[in-house]
């Protein structure tokens, strides 16, 4: 070194690229033979690893409390760290590297819970102070010290101002000027805030001084350089007894703690991430340390790298441009060189077309970044994690800071085999994966996620394994424990879904044990019609999976079987907010007795009701469809029974089939006739057709309906119209735009137009209708869509006069006529009873003929 008979104390910016390069050039010229960094002593064991070649940063120290994994801590390390800097130095060049701050055992004991989000040594975003919630000391200001410097110089961005003064400095000149000149700033700034606010730093900063006596005693005093935050060198420096430090340190709380590297990610070096030493843009500060040269061009080619990828028109020309307005910028606002807000401002204005759209997205992916690291095999592991990083490895799963979907066909073992792994860690609160929407299909062997590895994870893992050193086990033994302390039935349904899901035989028998004593003892419909869907899709998902089902099956039928009994009287007497949920659960055991008659359970109880003809599956599944009907029947016709839920009711047998409309009107005459109050009419509209369920467009489509509702609404008095009117925007507010203004243009136009609208003779041809519900076929405008028709089915020249070729006759007041595609030789019938005949002569295909009877037309195809 230099000959000193002090330490060599580098302040730095933790996560400052500026700092790191000052660092090496220093670290370089003074050659120490020991270099102390501010972290956890706990991992002065680990520190090795990092010069392992399966070590890639970002990473972090993880430190946690043996017995409660959630008590934990990290330590975070990028490539532009100084500290990872040094780290990396100090193993290059055999010298021993050591932490010399607060060790977790204390640091982690005096972790409260107002400052859990925060690791206990975090430093501020500037210059490494922590933001922990200290003690009171006095002094309630706490002080961001980069953004007095700032202000004091004249900046109103405290990054602009680190920028220009540190990241665009050069490389020549003394390479300890810097530290000089920053130790002098944060001593004038200790000596007029004291500690900033942050009292827990008296604490660390004693035993900081302790390590550095020690290590100064061993090598010497001018052989020993210290890398901690700028904001500790003016405490560092103070001269100070060794009893002094001792008392400080004396009667800390401890507790047993555990270190390991793991993974982290450029996102959460982010300040948005909540990490106190975060900073606003981690990969630009990456892009910065990593360029050899040209760091506004090079990062000017990495956006328009980005813009390609997404199909944006981005060239040469743009990238050479937007360096030129940069740089313009930069000069104009008196800047050595071109910072963040420059390039932002030019990316913006040349590569975006002025749109902060695709600029989020270059924030996203280049600003802040979404680059994992990685950490070494030999890096300490909880069983439960190597078991995890076996699998995944087995399963080619690699975990990845950005986002992705994953799409897998549980017919295949792989695929299989990763939903399950999914399953299984979502069941330990390891939300790696979230099920999203499948895109190509709706079926049960395909499965969506949504995957994304966040740092907190290796937390979860740690804490998830007090269940068990293997995935399988673990799942099993948080599952078996969650069935037992349930609160409600429906959860424990649920945790039967989610089982059957991760496959989890061991866990299930709990499960259903737990769900056979709960469902005997629960009286409540509410909660039993919540807890049918999810037994009824475990059915499912345990066909699909080929996972023994014997057990949910008997359960879910005789779970029916008591909402069949209890719904009716549980539907008496409701306000209007209990109906509506109400009105949900009819909705939901609906859809549940749908699925379950699907399905055939082994041994079945004998139904008491004879099988309907033409019904699938089992005695028992068809004898719960006939119950289920006859209760939707009670209901639809009870008196006493909240409007919405009688509607609802009548809309489901309608859909099913069990109703005709004249049942129908019939049904909601009676709701809406002047013996009913107006809001058990609205009521009961809302539960016939509100809800999204398309209600509209069987208004639409049924003239008498609409009328009905129309003619209904004109006699609601003026005072019952303003109570009336919330239940009657709540429901046609739901509908699509499209679907609400032909309603009201049905309306408007009065009976004549709902009558052409259903396909009858009303308004005879040329009378006044709505556009696309006239009598009579356009011609004009059905020819238009030929070419189309003709380029699905692979035809290649247009025929002559293809729709008046395929026309056939079709009688006046039979709806709309019958047409035939010639090439295909298909006919429609329209509503009615009258035929419509499509002469398919073109290509020798024949005719086609469809005979429209009763409410819907049939279709036929010749050829």
């Amino acid at each position: 070194m230099t000959g000193a008979e002090e330490p060599l104390l580098l302040g730095v910016r933790h996560h400052g690229p500026g700092s790191a390069r000052a660092v090496r050039a220093a670290l370089d010229e003074a050659r120490p033979d020991v270099v102390l960094v501010e972290g956890p002593p706990e991992a002065d064991d680990l520190v090795g690893l990092a010069a392992d070649e399966g070590m890639r940063p970002p990473v972090a120290l993880l430190a946690h409390v043996v017995d409660e994994p959630g008590r934990s801590a990290f330590w975070p390390l990028a490539e532009f760290s100084p500290e990872w800097v040094a780290i990396r130095w100090a193993l290059g060049q055999g010298v021993p590297v050591r932490f010399i701050d607060l060790p977790a055992a204390h640091s982690l004991a005096l972790h409260t819970e107002d400052d859990s989000e925060q690791p206990p040594d975090a430093g501020d975003p500037d210059t490494g102070s922590p933001d922990t919630g200290s003690p009171d000391t006095g002094n309630d200001v706490r002080i961001d010290p980069v953004a007095v410097l700032a202000g004091t110089a004249g900046y109103d961005d405290p990054e602009r101002w680190w920028e220009d003064v540190v990241e665009h400095r050069g490389a020549a000149g003394d390479a300890f000027a810097p530290f000089e000149a920053l130790g002098e700033a944060m001593a004038a700034l200790r000596e007029a805030y004291g500690d900033g606010g942050h009292g827990r730093d008296l604490v660390r900063e004693a035993y900081m001084r302790l390590q550095t006596r020690a290590a100064a005693r061993e090598f010497g005093p001018g052989r020993v350089a210290v890398v901690c935050g700028a904001w500790h060198v003016p405490a560092l420096r103070r001269k100070t007894t060794v009893a002094a430090d001792r008392a400080l340190l004396k009667g800390l709380p401890k507790v047993k703690a555990e270190m390991t590297w793991v993974p982290w990610t450029h996102r959460r070096l982010s300040r948005a991430s909540g990490y106190g030493a975060g900073i606003a843009s981690p990969g630009w500060y990456g892009h910065l340390f990593a360029a050899p040269d040209r760091p506004l061009e090079r990062w000017m080619t990495k956006v328009a790298g980005l813009l390609r990828e997404e199909d944006r028109l981005v060239s040469s020309a743009h990238v050479i441009e937007a360096v030129r307005l940069a740089d313009t910028l930069a000069a104009m606002r008196g800047r050595p060189l071109a910072g963040l807000t420059e390039t932002t401002d030019a990316v913006r204005a040349v590569m975006c077309e002025g749109s902060d759209v695709p600029l989020a997205l270059v924030h996203d992916r280049l600003v802040v970044g979404d680059v994992l690291g990685e950490v070494p095999e030999a890096a300490p592991a909880v069983p439960l994690q190597r078991d995890l990083t076996r699998l995944q490895r087995r399963l080619r799963l690699k975990p990845e800071a950005l986002e992705r979907e994953l799409e897998l066909d549980l017919r295949k073992e792989t695929d299989a085999a990763r939903s399950r792994l999914l399953h299984r860690l979502r069941l330990l609160g390891i939300g790696w994966g979230d099920p999203a929407v499948s895109r190509g299909s709706t079926g049960t062997f395909r499965e969506t996620w949504r995957l994304r590895w966040d740092p907190e994870l290796s937390v979860r893992v740690a804490e998830a394994g007090v269940w068990g050193t293997t995935v399988l086990g673990a799942a099993t033994g948080k599952a078996s424990a969650d069935a037992v302390e349930a609160g409600t039935l429906a959860a424990v349904t649920a945790l039967a879904e989610r089982c059957l899901l991760a496959e989890l035989p061991d866990a299930l028998r709990v499960v259903m044990r737990v769900l056979a004593d709960r469902a005997a003892l629960d009286t409540d419909v509410g909660h039993l019609a919540q807890a049918l869907p999810a037994l009824v899709r475990s059915l499912r998902y345990g066909d699909v999976r080929g996972t023994g089902t014997e057990a949910l099956g008997e359960v879910a039928l005789g779970l029916a079987e008591r909402i069949f009994v209890g719904l009716p009287p549980a539907c008496a007497g409701l306000d209007a907010e209990a109906a509506l949920e109400m009105r949900g659960h009819v909705d939901a055991v609906h859809q549940a007795v749908g699925l379950l008659g699907e399905l055939t359970p082994p041994s079945p109880p004998p139904s008491p009701l004879p099988p309907s003809p033409g019904d699938s599956g089992t005695a028992a599944a068809r004898g719960v469809r006939t119950r289920w009907v006859s209760v939707l029947r009670v209901l639809a016709q009870r008196e006493g029974i909240a409007g919405v839920v009688r509607g609802r009711c009548v809309r489901l047998l309608l859909d099913g089939g069990e109703l005709g409309d004249e049942d129908v009107a019939r049904l909601m005459g009676l709701a809406l006739s002047r013996g009913s109050a107006p809001s058990e009419g609205a009521a009961w509209i809302e539960g016939f057709v509100g809800g999204g369920t398309g209600g509209g467009l069987l208004l639409v489509h049924d003239e008498r309906l609409l009328g009905l509702v129309d003619a209904w609404l004109c006699g609601v008095s003026d005072a019952a119209f303003t109570d009336v009117l919330p239940l009657l925007r709540r429901t046609f507010s739901a509908y699509e735009p499209g679907v609400r203004r032909t309603l009201g243009e049905l309306v408007r136009r009065g009976p004549a137009a709902g009558a052409v609208a259903s396909g009858g003779a009303a308004g005879g041809p040329g009378g006044p209708g709505v556009p696309g519900f006239a009598e009579e076929i356009d011609v004009a405008r059905a020819d238009a869509v030929v070419p189309m028709v003709r380029l699905l089915l692979g035809l290649s020249t247009a025929p002559e006069s293809g729709v008046k070729k395929a026309m056939g006759a079709g009688v006046p007041g039979a709806g709309i006529a019958g047409v035939g595609i010639a090439e295909a030789g298909m006919g429609t019938g329209g509503d009615g009873t009258d035929d419509g005949n499509g002469d398919g002569t073109d290509d020798g295909t024949g005719d086609g003929n469809g005979d429209g009877n009763g409410d819907n037309g049939l279709v036929g195809v010749a050829g």
